[in-house]
């Protein structure tokens, strides 16, 4: 259990260091778009084998455990670097403009669905941007941790 905490914090820890470390003061281009579904795609990929993962592991309920912890940062992280980008492309997308943390804080209230109202997405980009999160958080909350439950049962089985 020690390990497999540590293996997700430092996992988190490495996926937030390269988040803070990315230069996302770039102007947002189609080659953007492309970059998000890309991103969202390895994301599936990433599912479908932690979901495998989850399945051989000696400690199934660990590992889906873990599994969700590393994917629902990945998630955020991908919204939060494409909000930062569309924050810094023009100061008409969101109510305010967007650093890092303004970007993952902005991501994180979407996703917990709290929306304090303190960042607002304003351009028609911002709004499809913010709303393709809303669904993507749905899929994460709903499909994935059915995914993940499902894994584990199986695994559970596959032991027992």
């Amino acid at each position: 259990m020690l390990w497999t905490v540590l293996r997700t914090s430092l996992t988190t820890g490495c996926l937030l260091a390269v988040y803070f470390a990315a230069p996302l003061n770039r102007p947002v281009t189609a080659a953007t778009g492309v970059a998000l579904v890309l991103a969202l795609a390895a994301l599936g990929v990433l599912i479908a084998w932690q979901a495998r993962a989850i399945v051989r592991s000696p400690s199934p309920r660990l590992r889906a455990i873990e599994a969700l912890a590393t994917s629902v940062p990945v998630f955020l992280l991908v919204f939060a670097a494409c909000y930062c980008l569309l924050g810094h492309d023009g100061p008409s997308a969101f109510s305010e403009p967007l650093t890092h943390v303004d970007a993952l804080y902005y991501a994180m209230t979407v996703f917990s669905s709290v929306g304090f109202g303190d960042i607002a997405p304003r351009s028609q980009v911002a709004r499809v941007l913010t709303t393709v999160q809303m669904i993507g958080d749905l899929v994460i909350l709903g499909l994935v941790a059915r995914i993940f439950l499902e894994a584990m049962r199986r695994g559970v089985e596959r032991r027992g």
